[in-house]
């Protein structure tokens, strides 16, 4: 290396120093709410960012500041902009002030919702702040170069990969390497063999925990020793390093991504010696934990210090040459906090300022002078506020107009103005909060064609997994990115044979078994799909699913939304569950779902007919969803579609199963066959019962279906197996008062759904355990009876 690197890289490891500690200083001051930072880390980031190349990958975590600005894809200015949360996508990149500082993404799809050449770009995952919750998409990003490195029928697609020589970096504290996602991970990635470069920063703490209470022998690479690679036994490579040494950190991720890069071996980097100046972040200070003899160490292991000591004992630079450089540095944080600072408060005094004038030139003056004096100390109030935020505005806002007068005559134009005032800001907070939650360029799914199933009379009745299997045929032939895995996914073609043979005909890349290891098959999904191939995660049921749930939840659920629209992360989950005997894999979680995953569309299919459309229309679009197949409904005969690979259901439109006019009974999945033997009994009672097919949670009932139909009926039945007061009341919020049914209802709604505990064992504990024909019918009756008693 030159004079010029090595005193650039002292400049920039200054640089974002005073960058953390000037970030502290104004959360302390009250100009920021929270920041947590890279400091002591600075040394490490360098070293290893001079070895990611365009079209490598990053999932790190919430201290890799200087990584990022080593690469070019962060500067001062933006730090300060993600440190108040400026909700201006154009100059907040990461998240448009959605999540606090140190989180980092860049994006995978232009606005219009194409894909970028990601090869000719520095690609970083969007980070998540729960430890150790990078990891499983860390594989992911790195099992893709395994795929497009392999499947040479991958090899064209150019502007997703160089032939799979992409290596996927990631970062975690060493206290987290003690969470289950750390170890299912590097477990998953020497079984795969994968280019996956993991930096360890050890500290010696997690937080105020030291890591004798955190790892075995306190050491990470000492218990990881037994996933060494060894002769004709692959595995991962464990490399050293000390945070302070800026030569040998240099020379030890050069080695090391070298060999993560050609050989694809998963290799971890131990860095030890690693000082955390400020403390794990402004909640608390590190003097509190630390003695004095780990204190005095720090300052004297600082990685700025040393690294000053070797250039000056190298003979590279004059003390008086590193001085300017630092001087230039706390001038350049200078710069750019008070740029940042004014470009995050000058829209919100223009909305300040707006708001006043409204206020400052009513015509009206009350003449009480309680409520007179009410609105002039409000505004008062607030034009003294020294750093408005929005909150500021709109309180006082809202405090004035619920305080005009209502008998006046001239405080209409006030309330006019005051209204469109709050009406205008609300819709742009709208856009800063609560947008982009859902796909919403061109590529979502909601914008497939749909195309219905097609018969004719030699149509035959198979078994519903040969549907499920001969649709996956003809999309597997169809588009090369997609791939499945899970377990048993591959060889035995899944537990129910949905995908029996395939494995064959389209090879083991494509079609793969997995470990046990939900975390990891859901992580593989994410990291995939963020690179633009299409995989299809199986998890083998329903309630397994709750091992996956923190990612599902934390990571792909927020992916787009915390981009603020710019990553997209299409994954589709297929499980199945519903109707079985006993506790496990009979369970119906779904409100567990629908209230975790908002952010991924939920489908719920009674068949696998339907099943099948919905893989076809999610493989049309690009928005993460998962398909809940109906566990009893493999073997049961179905009609094969002529149309079969090619027909799409959309999501979000019911489907009326029987037309009524007494009662609307609303439901999905696999109780939609027990509600049609139920309707059959009511109808023999001169019961009309309109049932209703939700098909998918997520979304619900785009086109009001159910709202008309209760216009008819005057009554419902919110019907499911999720326990009291789950997805029924999910269903009867959205149709009673997002809807407005209430209105027209003639009799209280109601909700049938299984008991509070999970099925038991036996035909008689899912019987007794689980809404059944016969509990349709009473429930249906009993409100029957209750609106005309003298008629049943």
């Amino acid at each position: 290396m030159n004079k010029e690197v090595i005193l650039g890289d002292f400049r920039l490891a200054n640089l974002s120093r005073n960058l953390s500690i000037t970030g502290r200083r104004e959360v302390l001051t009250g100009k920021a709410k929270f920041g947590i930072f890279g400091d002591g880390k600075e040394i490490i980031q360098i070293a290893l960012a001079k070895q990611f190349r365009d079209g490598d990958w990053r999932s790190g975590y919430y201290r890799d500041q200087t990584w990022m600005m080593a690469m070019g894809l962060y500067d001062s200015l933006e730090f300060f902009h993600q440190l108040y949360g400026n909700t201006d996508r154009e100059v907040n990149h990461g998240s448009g002030g959605r999540v606090f500082n140190n989180h980092f993404s860049i994006p995978n799809i232009n606005p219009d919702g194409t894909w970028r050449n990601l090869m000719k770009q520095k690609n970083s995952s969007s980070d998540i702040s729960p430890t150790a919750g990078q990891m499983p998409r860390l594989l992911g990003l790195a099992y893709a170069s395994k795929l497009f490195r392999q499947n040479k029928e991958l090899h064209k697609f150019t502007s997703f990969s160089a032939g799979g020589n992409e290596v996927a970096f990631g970062s975690i504290g060493d206290a987290s390497t003690s969470e289950g996602h750390f170890w299912e991970t590097m477990n998953a990635a020497g079984v795969l063999q994968v280019p996956l470069a993991i930096s360890v920063y050890d500290d010696g703490y997690g937080i105020s925990v030291p890591k004798k209470y955190q790892t075995t022998k306190g050491s990470i690479s000492e218990i990881l020793k037994g996933f060494e690679s060894e002769k004709d036994k692959p595995g991962i490579r464990i490399l050293k390093g000390k945070g302070w040494d800026y030569p040998g950190l240099i020379k030890l991720y050069e080695e090391g991504i070298a060999i993560c890069r050609e050989q694809h071996t998963p290799v971890l980097f131990h860095i030890e010696e690693v000082t955390q100046p400020q403390g794990h972040s402004t909640s608390g200070s590190h003097e509190r934990y630390k003695s004095e003899e780990r204190l005095k160490w720090e300052e004297e292991f600082d990685p700025l210090k040393k690294m000053r000591e070797w250039i000056l004992n190298s003979g590279i630079a004059t003390p008086e040459e590193l001085d300017r450089i630092v001087s230039d540095t706390e001038e350049e944080v200078k710069e750019a906090r008070k740029k940042g600072w004014e470009m995050f408060q000058a829209p919100i005094r223009v909305e300040r300022d707006a708001l006043v004038k409204i206020i400052s030139d009513r015509t009206c003056r009350c003449a009480e002078e309680v409520k007179e004096d009410t609105v002039d100390n409000y505004t008062n109030d607030l034009k003294q506020v020294l750093s408005p935020i929005r909150k500021d505005n709109f309180v006082t806002a809202r405090k004035i107009l619920r305080n005009v007068c209502k008998s006046c005559m001239k405080s209409d134009n006030l309330k006019e103005e005051l209204q469109g005032w709050l009406k205008r800001n609300y819709e742009d907070a709208g856009k800063s909060y609560d947008s982009y939650v859902y796909n919403e360029t061109p590529s979502s799914v909601l914008k497939v064609n749909p195309v219905s199933p097609t018969y004719s009379a030699e149509s035959p009745e198979v078994p519903g997994r040969q549907i499920l299997r001969d649709n996956y045929d003809k999309l597997f032939a169809r588009y090369p990115l997609l791939v499945t895995f899970g377990e048993d996914t591959g060889g035995i073609g899944g537990v129910n044979q949905s995908l029996e043979g395939l494995q064959k005909k389209y090879g083991e890349l494509r079609i793969t078994d997995t470990g046990i290891r939900e975390a990891t098959i859901l992580g593989q999904g994410i990291g995939l799909s963020l690179r633009g191939m299409r995989p299809i995660a199986e998890i083998q049921y329903l309630d397994y699913l709750m091992y996956a749930l923190q990612l599902l939840s934390d990571d792909l659920a927020t992916t787009y939304y915390r981009t603020a629209g710019r990553m997209i992360a299409p994954l589709i989950i297929s499980t199945r569950g519903h109707r079985l005997e006993g506790i496990w894999h009979s369970g119906s979680p779904m409100s567990m779902l629908v209230s975790s995953v908002r952010g991924v569309y939920v489908c719920s299919p009674r068949d696998m007919t339907r099943a099948a459309g919905f893989y076809n229309t999610l493989l049309e679009g690009q928005d993460p969803a998962i398909v809940i197949e109906p566990l009893n409904g493999y073997r049961l005969k179905e009609k094969l579609p002529d149309n079969i690979g090619e027909f799409r259901l959309p999501l979000g439109i019911p489907e009326i199963l029987n037309k009524g006019t007494d009662i609307t009974v609303i439901t999905y999945g696999s109780t939609v066959r027990i509600a049609v033997e139920a309707v059959k009994h009511l109808s023999a009672h001169d019961i009309s019962v309109e049932l209703i097919d939700v098909q998918t949670l997520i979304p619900f009932d785009m086109n009001k279906v159910i709202l008309e139909s209760v216009k008819k009926t005057n009554r419902i039945l919110f019907l499911d197996e999720d326990v009291p007061g789950g997805t029924t009341a999910y269903m009867m919020q959205e149709v009673l008062e997002k809807q407005g049914a209430w209105q027209f209802l003639d009799s209280p709604p109601r909700t049938l759904t299984a008991k509070e505990h999970r099925p038991a064992y036996t035909t008689d504990g899912d019987y007794f355990s689980k809404p059944s024909a016969e509990d349709i019918f009473d429930v249906v009756y009993g409100m029957m009876k209750e609106a005309a008693p003298e008629k049943y």
